[in-house]
């Protein structure tokens, strides 16, 4: 019996002890001071700690204003720490358990800022590296999720930087797929590079690479013999872009 009761001691012990973590500073922490502290976190650029109080905060205090504002605070601190893959899943929360929230745009548009980030890597920073010819996947997602920013709140404050940064990834699309074509031209595969130069032609219209798409075109089709075609592409190429460098090439180049 005295074993029993000794046994019964130490398991309300063992609970009182679970229940509390006397390491923990926060652990009386209203949820205005927890706020408080993270905010202070994160605008010092103690993000890792900030990190730490947020989910603290969205544990404990899941709903109403702080919980909400966390949320969001949260996600930009993901994003500031290069953790992407959390930062776009807690826009996404956001959005799915805040819909019509007055910060909603914010989500749509951090979750542009993220995939717009994505993919570059420590060596960017210091190397020329021609994003042109990275995987277009992250580039083309952060140009989705700007297009719905602008669809869905077209009186949103990050509207401007959204457009921005759409021409940005609009012209850097339409130059990977003029490096692909040039790849598929380097094989010998020019029907694959007539046609991914012709989807430059049609969906990113007024880009920069537009006149390079117009040379691969006029220069897959002569090698292949599809004479009208290759006539359409350099006379569009002189009417738009007289004295370019290619229509010469196109003169030079050999058929099979």
């Amino acid at each position: 019996m005295r074993t029993l009761l000794l046994l019964t001691a130490l398991i309300a012990t063992g609970c009182s002890f679970l229940g509390k973590d006397d390491d923990d500073p926060t652990q009386d922490w209203t949820v205005e001071k927890l706020y408080e502290e993270a905010k202070n976190a994160l605008d010092s650029g103690s993000y890792n700690r900030a990190v730490e109080y947020y989910e603290f905060l969205e544990t404990r205090f899941p709903f109403g204003v702080y919980g909400q504002q966390s949320l969001l605070d949260l996600a930009f601190v993901y994003y500031k720490l290069e953790k992407f893959e959390e930062s776009l899943s807690t826009c996404d929360r956001f959005i799915r358990l805040y819909p019509q929230s007055v910060q909603v745009d914010y989500a749509y548009y951090l979750r542009g800022l993220v995939n717009f980030n994505k993919g570059k890597g420590l060596t960017d920073r210091f190397l020329p590296i021609d994003l042109s010819q990275r995987d277009s996947t992250a580039a083309l997602q952060a140009f989705q999720d700007f297009a719905e920013l602008v669809e869905r709140y077209p009186e949103s404050q990050y509207l401007d930087d959204a457009r921005k940064r759409m021409t940005y990834l609009r012209n850097l699309l339409a130059e990977y797929e003029v490096h692909i074509a040039t790849y598929y031209m380097r094989r010998g595969a020019f029907v694959a590079a007539a046609n991914r130069a012709r989807y430059v032609v049609e969906n990113y219209e007024r880009t920069p690479s537009v006149p390079e798409a117009l040379v691969i075109m006029a220069k897959s089709y002569k090698v292949l013999e599809m004479d009208k075609l290759s006539e359409d592409a350099v006379r569009v190429l002189e009417l738009n872009y007289p004295g370019h460098e290619g229509i010469e090439e196109i003169r030079k180049t050999r058929v099979r």
